[in-house]
């Protein structure tokens, strides 16, 4: 007995679009490569997102060149780092402060965190503290900063801690080609470094950092920005954001090597300035704005005179980013945590 089949054809008149692989011509290696069109399709939202995230930067100034792994006796730069997830959850739009008028009572360190959109960002560790903050029950900044880091007594929140953050951004540097992964032998074991290979985004973050500390009127240039390209929101802070972390993370003389001692002690003075005024909310920025997430300083030292090459830039990125004073608050709040540290006290 037989029966009848029915034979699959393609229907011509079908205006549905079909993406096949296209081969096109790899400007490294001079290959041709096939791709699908949708692997490189990019969201307005992913396309505002800078290139290297906070943490990595921050990583990238402590990390030795050609040995490539970080000092030693560095115990900092892993709870720093964790500080460094939030703020680029915040930049990014996936986390703020909790919409509560109480909140003012508390200090900023003491204030809940909350998701306001829980879209994946394509980095591994800031999707996982994401979705930590998402599902657990409101938490304080500096909470949250000590149960990424695992200080924390209990162990029913153990699970919290975000386990090795210096390997992963290592080895997500490794993947964007900025590093290499090598194999060095320290007496009795051996241990993967990762030296830089592609010197010229450090030598932008370095340059950037320099001329942020150094200049009297800082500007973001082609030759300190490539990395934060114009449609980015917020480059400035940003810069403001990295000096900060890398100071408490204690990674900062790093990128002051070329410097003169004298210049040395300015720019730590300055950037000790730039903690003070940002680390408040609202921040303390020395202009006459009316803007309410920025507060007058008048004097011309002390707290707010640190933030004198950001003020107009700063000013003019908030009011072209209105609506996020829950967030940059909430970065405010982090910087408060790291005035705490033992390098900066």
């Amino acid at each position: 007995m037989s029966g009848l089949q029915r034979r699959r054809v393609h229907n011509a008149s079908d205006s549905t679009p079909r993406l096949s692989a296209t081969p096109r011509l790899d400007e490294d290696s001079g290959h041709r490569v096939a791709y699908d069109p949708r692997d490189i399709e990019e969201s307005p939202e992913k396309s505002k997102d800078p290139r290297l995230t906070i943490m990595e930067e921050v990583l990238l100034i402590g990390l030795k060149d050609t040995q490539g792994y970080l000092s030693f006796w560095n115990d900092n730069i892993s709870y720093t780092l964790r500080g460094c997830i939030l703020i680029e959850l915040a930049f990014r739009g996936r986390i703020a402060m909790t919409q509560d008028p109480a909140r003012r009572r508390l200090a900023l360190p003491d204030r809940d965190i909350e998701v306001i959109n829980a879209k994946e960002t394509g980095e591994t560790l800031l999707d996982e503290a994401l979705k930590l903050i998402k599902s657990s029950e409101p938490q304080s900044v500096g909470s949250w900063i000590d149960l990424l880091s695992g200080e924390t007594w209990n162990l029913m929140k153990i699970s919290y801690q975000l386990k090795q953050v210096r390997e992963r951004l290592l080895k997500g540097l490794v993947d964007k080609g900025i590093l290499r992964t090598e194999k060095r032998n320290f007496l009795l074991f051996d241990m993967a470094t990762h030296p830089v290979s592609d010197t010229k985004v450090k030598d932008e973050i370095v340059r950037r950092i320099v001329d942020a500390l150094t200049s009297r009127h800082f500007v973001l240039n082609s030759s300190n920005s490539s990395l934060l390209p114009n449609d980015i929101p917020f480059r400035y802070l940003r810069t403001v954001c990295l000096l900060c972390v890398c100071y408490a993370a204690n990674v900062l003389e790093n990128a002051l090597l070329s410097l003169s001692i004298d210049n040395r002690d300015h720019a730590f003075v300055r950037v000790d300035d730039l903690l003070a005024d940002f680390s408040q909310w609202p921040f303390n920025i020395q202009t006459g704005s009316s803007d309410p997430t920025i507060a007058s300083s008048a004097g011309s030292s002390g707290p707010g005179s640190g933030s004198v090459p950001f003020a107009e830039e700063i000013m003019r990125e908030l009011e072209e980013n209105p609506n996020h004073e829950l967030q940059l608050e909430l970065i405010a709040a982090v910087l408060s945590v790291f005035t705490r540290l033992d390098s900066i006290l």
